[in-house]
């Protein structure tokens, strides 16, 4: 009985001495799911200048799942709509996206550019994807909440 007492005793002690020595380890915000555009920013280069409104009736969503992306937007002003499809990955600062296919404006678009890059402000329920001028600075960002 006192050998079984130590026992249980000894094995206490050592997962309690694991638990606390034991750390979580940083993890990164995810931007795997839904995101729906809430507002654009205009930049000087740097600071936020200007926040720019949705129109009514626009709509963009984006998703992002198993490093594929899909976008599509809805503009009341364009009966033709938009979209595209292809590949992401991120960095801690920067979103990469490849389109692969989209919308015929779009695949005229891609003749010239398949590759995006921005600056990438993530958080939990939220993210930026921030446009660069070719010297490094801020223009515009499109500004997205989580929807799923």
């Amino acid at each position: 009985m006192r050998k079984l007492l130590g026992l249980v005793l000894l094995m206490v002690i050592l997962t309690t001495s694991t638990a606390i020595t034991t750390s979580n380890p940083n993890t990164m915000h995810t931007i795997e799911g839904t995101w729906e555009l809430q507002n654009f920013h205009m930049y000087d280069g740097e600071k936020i200048i200007d926040t720019v409104a949705i129109q009514n009736g626009y709509r963009q969503v984006k998703m992002y799942y198993n490093g594929k992306v899909m976008w599509s937007r809805t503009d009341p002003n364009d009966t033709i709509g938009r979209f595209g499809f292809g590949s992401y990955r991120i960095t801690d600062t920067e979103l990469i996206e490849t389109i692969e296919f989209g919308d015929y404006g779009m695949m005229r678009a891609l003749d010239t550019l398949r590759n995006f890059t921005f600056e990438l402000n993530l958080q939990d329920d939220s993210y930026s994807q921030i446009t660069l001028d070719s010297d490094g600075g801020r223009t515009f960002s499109e500004n997205y909440k989580r929807i799923d």
